[in-house]
């Protein structure tokens, strides 16, 4: 009987971070600032939820890492460059991520604009590259990705948050730009997995897709509900953000108890879906259990 997944964690995190460090220029070939900023805004630290996630899909649909290798790599250089842009003066202007400085705070802004502008190819490049997938398979994972983190997606998540801010959204309003926001990129995490299966069934695709979904909106829920209740030195940024910003949240809008409650149901969706997978989702479940269970 295999491991918890919760004991193949610290190598799979060892995994993508020798990914990341393999892909990423080396600081020091120039432009060396530039270079040094981009291994900087993904080489800190942070959770590797989406690699962690793209994984786990792996172990549930019995692909082999090496071929998750680059998806997984690819949508953190995407997560990364998001991150990056969101606290930038003009979106959230934050001074810390994950414990250390901001990227705009530790070199300048503009050296941070370039740095995140230049990790977004760096990302399709990885997907274009893969060499051991038909040709078709690499077309629709860069096309997947591509919608998560555009105007359809992640980009057009934020629009919809900056525009929402000082305003009274529904709970369905908040939830759509949740899925685009920070859902689209988790989505595509999951589902690049089922890209690489060439015998996947359209019940149990239906079934990871519906599972992704609710965990990507947990994962929202999650993150606004830590935003109050969170200390600085354990998220490892500022708290109380949202708040300040006039930010359009759950739980600002529908307070603590509620917001919890929804994480609590969408868990319970998501793991709904994975019943027709038996032990095989364990990784998956005991993932989701984490997201919506976290305090960082």
């Amino acid at each position: 009987m295999p491991a918890p997944f919760s004991e193949r964690i610290d190598d799979y995190i060892e995994r993508i971070g020798l990914q990341l460090d393999a892909v990423l220029p080396p600081a020091k070939h120039g432009p060396e600032q530039l270079h040094e900023a981009m291994r900087y805004a993904v080489l800190n630290g942070g959770k590797r939820i989406r690699p962690l996630l793209v994984y786990a899909a792996g172990e549930c649909l019995h692909v082999p890492d090496a071929l998750l290798d680059a998806p997984a790599t690819a949508i953190e250089l995407i997560h990364a460059f998001s991150l990056v842009h969101d606290d930038l003066p003009a979106m959230d202007d934050d001074d810390l991520r994950r414990g250390m400085p901001t990227l705009h705070r530790r070199f300048d802004e503009a050296t941070a604009i370039l740095a995140a502008d230049a990790l977004q190819p760096l990302a399709f490049s990885v997907l274009a590259n893969i060499d051991a997938i038909p040709a078709e398979s690499r077309t629709r994972l860069v096309g997947l990705v591509a919608d998560a983190c555009g105007s359809i997606g992640m980009t057009g998540g934020q629009s919809m948050d900056l525009a929402a801010e000082g305003r009274a959204l529904s709970a369905d309003e908040i939830e759509s730009m949740y899925s685009l926001k920070t859902g689209a990129l988790i989505h595509a995490s999951i589902m690049s997995v089922t890209l690489l299966c060439s015998d996947l069934s359209a019940a149990r695709t239906t079934a990871l897709d519906a599972f992704a979904r609710s965990v990507g909106i947990a994962f929202q829920i999650k993150d606004d509900i830590l935003d109050v209740v969170g200390e600085t030195e354990v998220i490892g940024k500022q708290t109380g953000a949202d708040e300040r910003l006039g930010k359009a949240t759950y739980p600002g809008l529908f307070g603590i108890e509620l917001a919890q409650s929804r994480c609590d149901e969408l868990l319970q969706h998501s793991l709904d879906q994975l019943d027709a997978f038996d032990s095989d989702a364990d990784s998956l479940r005991w993932l989701a259990r984490f997201i919506v269970e976290r305090g960082n």
